[in-house]
């Protein structure tokens, strides 16, 4: 299936962009692979106080055929992946400085994206956590969360919401919680 004809399934509220006109939309999901990140923003225009929701993980996909899927030190290698060791910065803050003018909210990230198209279940709704530094834009963040069936928990700051949320190594990562 094409973006076009997934779009066309969709219905007209939805068209093809490019990532550049992608990223002037009032609020952009970056739910990119961490390599990519730097390549991808690096070279879109000013954020302007646009808000940024960090969909993002520190870890490194794995070729299944690789050695590193089979390393019985990496905890992570059954999910393939693997942690990228950020000297204990907070994801969030590293893409922050890559949006220079950006207020990011840390959210959609830690739930396997496998369950992000089901908001609702037959006890409640999937509870989606978000973090960030800007009260108004953790709101609007807060506000698309719920228009989309989700449940949503607001956990503070990018330092400590974030943290609690990184893949790997937060607290409540890959928790599938319901709110009933």
């Amino acid at each position: 299936m094409t973006v076009r004809s997934s779009v066309a399934l969709t219905g007209s509220s939805i068209r093809p962009a490019s990532v550049a006109e992608a990223a002037q939309a009032d609020i952009v999901l970056i739910a990119l692979r961490w390599v990519d990140l730097e390549s991808a923003l690096r070279p879109l225009p000013a954020w302007n106080g646009r808000i940024i929701i960090d969909g993002t993980n520190p870890v490194a996909f794995l070729d299944p055929n690789s050695p590193d899927a089979h390393d019985p030190e990496n905890p992570l290698a059954a999910l393939g992946i693997k942690a990228i060791n950020l000297n204990g910065q907070v994801s969030s803050d590293v893409l922050a400085r890559l949006v220079p003018g950006a207020r990011v909210v840390k959210a959609f990230n830690h739930v396997q994206v496998e369950l992000l198209p089901l908001p609702k279940t037959a006890d409640g709704h999937r509870v989606l956590f978000y973090s960030g530094n800007d009260a108004d834009a953790k709101a609007q963040v807060a506000s698309l969360i719920a228009q989309l069936d989700f449940a949503g928990v607001d956990l503070g700051s990018l330092d400590i919401g974030g943290r609690l949320t990184q893949v790997p190594g937060g607290a409540l990562a890959m928790l599938n919680l319901i709110m009933i």
